[in-house]
């Protein structure tokens, strides 16, 4: 799990849902899964965010330019975080793709380490928790644990969006 939530493309759908699955079997313990998947997430989660922290501002303004980020995007992305970084950073860990990428944009906007880790543990943890119950009912069925992991990534995607126009529209308005 931390190799999956840092920037190398590892699938968490091929760790945790065994390991569910296992526990329904009596071979594991279901929260011990949870709880462990979670922790990994994070641990892959700080290496990007301080990859982002020590690297990442100096070299986007360096060569920001081949990868079409201007300084004053960049400068939008900072103060969007400072805003949105929670709730974005929550939202992102559930989003399949996006949750490995996301502690980069907040370890280079400086987002407090505090809020950075609770809303990563809240949504690795939710991540992690919904693969392990695929895991744990569907059993070892990879194409059922692929099917059923896509199809609670579209629901995070779609709840976590709605989370965000809350959030959003709740700014405006106050």
């Amino acid at each position: 799990m931390a190799v999956e939530s840092s920037f190398f493309p590892f699938p968490s759908e091929v760790v945790v849902p065994p390991a569910a699955y296992l526990a329904s079997q009596g071979k594991m313990n279901f929260w011990l899964v949870v709880f462990w998947g979670t922790m990994g997430s994070l641990l892959g989660a700080w290496f990007n965010y301080i990859l982002g922290y020590k690297l990442g501002r100096p070299l986007l303004i360096k060569y920001g330019r081949f990868l079409m980020i201007s300084e004053r995007s960049l400068k939008r992305a900072e103060v969007f975080f400072e805003k949105y970084g929670g709730i974005s950073t929550f939202i992102c860990r559930l989003i399949p793709v996006v949750r490995q990428y996301i502690s980069l944009p907040a370890g280079v906007a400086k987002m407090p380490a505090f809020p950075f880790t609770i809303y990563t543990c809240l949504g690795a943890g939710m991540w992690v928790y919904l693969l392990a119950l695929v895991g744990y009912h569907v059993g070892n069925n990879i194409d059922l644990v692929r099917r059923y992991s896509e199809e609670v990534g579209i629901f995070a995607l779609l709840g976590g969006g709605g989370l965000l126009l809350y959030h959003l529209l709740k700014r405006r308005v106050a």
